[in-house]
């Protein structure tokens, strides 16, 4: 295979710049919990990601960024909502029937430790060439073998390591075998659950440049979760923030960090670490975040800890409005 190739896969379906990929449209998930009652873990949220794009999902823990990466992978079914891929919604369909069906190859998914996501009872060959053999059903083992390989170069991973077992592996390495096996079958949208959480601060540069490098080359559309918003800013176009379940701001990154207009999203820039800043008086959120347990639909979920609440705010849930250039927020006082 051709290193300098820019795709060595080839064209991947559905890639034409500035085309939707993929769309939540009121995409919500509930639980019902003891004693009564429903948890609103994801709601009435719509999200679209462009093919090609790659675009950040930020928020502290408990805010749904998880529960709503298990819907957009069809890892779940969703209470309601719609979930389009290339126009087709494919929550129509249950989790169990989707997992059959040739779309299922599309949305891959990059998980947050890869200590725990490989199988330990399967040697790097075996991890990579699953997903090839489920989704793909390859059997041909000579393209089996080629593929396995392919995936593993793209990654930078020896091929002396092929046959090892993830124990033998180090942090990075196994990183990049969990990056392997989800590009292996040539994904649209691949999915990003805090994929360098779990790594040393220099292994996390690595393979965050991995990450970009196989973009640019492969041309697939990146969902990337993290808590670090500076990674978010150095590898998304557009950054979305969730709040207890709803998406409160969207806006392209670097009009994000520049003049973020909801309150929740100054926070957490606000919390941002700068040696530069060191002394100065940062905001800070008072109280603690409302129950997600049947929350009021009529007030905004972040009343309460809001510094700009008004009375209003608790019995007028804001909306999603234009706030410039590709800029939303959900405020009435943005």
């Amino acid at each position: 295979m051709d290193i300098a190739d820019p795709n060595p896969f080839g064209a991947l379906p559905g890639t034409a710049v500035g085309v939707t990929l993929l769309e939540a449209q009121a995409l919500s998930m509930r639980y019902k919990v003891a004693g009564g009652g429903m948890l609103h873990a994801v709601d009435s949220v719509d999200l679209t990601i462009g093919s090609g794009e790659c675009v950040g999902l930020v928020g502290e823990s408990g805010c749904g960024k998880s529960t709503l990466v298990r819907l957009l992978a069809r890892l779940a079914d969703p209470t309601s909502g719609r979930i389009l891929l290339d126009g087709q919604d494919i929550a129509a369909v249950s989790q169990a029937r989707f997992a059959g069906m040739p779309q299922r190859a599309r949305i891959q998914v990059v998980f947050q430790d890869p200590s725990e996501s490989l199988n330990p009872a399967f040697r790097v060959f075996q991890s990579i060439a699953d997903p090839l053999r489920r989704l793909l059903g390859l059997k041909d083992q000579t393209k089996l073998i080629e593929r396995v390989r392919r995936a593993a170069e793209l990654v930078g991973l020896p091929p002396e390591l092929i046959e090892r077992y993830p124990h033998q592996l180090s942090g990075g390495q196994r990183a990049r075998v969990g990056i392997a096996r989800a590009i292996a079958p040539e994904p649209s949208l691949l999915i990003l659950d805090e994929p360098t959480s779990a790594l040393d601060v220099s292994v996390q540069a690595v393979i965050l440049r991995l990450l970009a490098d196989l973009q640019a080359r492969l041309g697939m559309s990146y969902l990337f979760v993290s808590h670090d918003l500076n990674v978010v800013r150095l590898l998304c176009s557009r950054i979305v923030v969730m709040y207890l379940g709803r998406v409160v701001e969207m806006a392209p990154a670097e009009a994000l960090f520049t003049g973020a207009r909801h309150p929740y999203t100054q926070a957490l820039l606000g919390a941002i670490p700068d040696p530069a800043k060191r002394g100065e008086i940062r905001s800070r959120l008072d109280g603690s975040p409302r129950s997600p347990i049947d929350p009021d639909p009529n007030a905004c979920r972040f009343h309460g800890r809001c510094p700009k609440g008004t009375e209003r705010c608790a019995t007028e849930m804001p909306r999603l409005t234009p706030a410039g250039q590709g800029h939303v927020v959900a405020c009435h006082f943005a």
